[in-house]
């Protein structure tokens, strides 16, 4: 590492410790010629991400947009923020993971699917409804139905699948016009 002072290339580490989080590592060195201290950092460098969106239009991953809507999704539920950050981490580690310079906005909406199947039922089915672009009551009644199927495999989640499903059900039954008397729908 070339001195900042005196411009020499041999300088000496004496003192080396990671950063916070581990991210990157902290160097005190001092120049050979001068004896003058600095400090380095060194961390790994990080690739851009490239999302190939539906239209083939192409922009950098933004993690606010991933966290906008899982937010949106849980909105109105128990759901703390913190779970909601942690989720958002773990999608971005397992996307980078995949060693992907590009990759098509679907994965993207797979993951954060599959993180809220796991936490809530109704944060999920409302992400999924927008980002499978659900166009009438009968798209909604089969992704409960296999939400249904497999909350009895795994138990209940946060915000019950029961509940979920007999609320979307009937409402949307009593949209596409199935004749309930109990006028239920979802509320927001």
């Amino acid at each position: 590492m070339k001195c900042p002072y005196c411009d020499n290339p041999d300088t000496k580490v004496v003192d080396s410790r990671p950063t916070d989080e581990s991210q990157a590592i902290r160097r005190r060195r001092e120049c050979e010629q001068c004896g003058r201290r600095f400090t380095t950092y060194e961390k790994i460098e990080e690739i851009p991400l490239i999302v190939v969106k539906k239209d083939g239009s192409r922009q950098t991953f933004d993690r606010s947009k991933v966290m906008n809507g899982i937010i949106k999704a849980c909105e109105k539920r128990p759901v703390p923020m913190d779970e909601i950050e942690k989720i958002v981490s773990d999608i971005e580690k397992g996307l980078s993971n995949l060693m992907l310079k590009e990759m098509d906005s679907s994965i993207i909406g797979e993951y954060v699917m599959e993180h809220l199947r796991e936490i809530d039922d109704v944060a999920y089915v409302r992400f999924a409804s927008v980002y499978r672009q659900f166009t009438d009551a009968e798209s909604f009644r089969q992704e409960i139905e296999k939400l249904l199927g497999e909350s009895g495999r795994k138990g209940g989640k946060v915000g019950g699948a029961a509940k979920a499903g007999s609320a979307v059900k009937t409402g949307g039954a009593a949209k596409a016009g199935a004749g309930t008397s109990a006028g239920a729908g979802t509320q927001k």
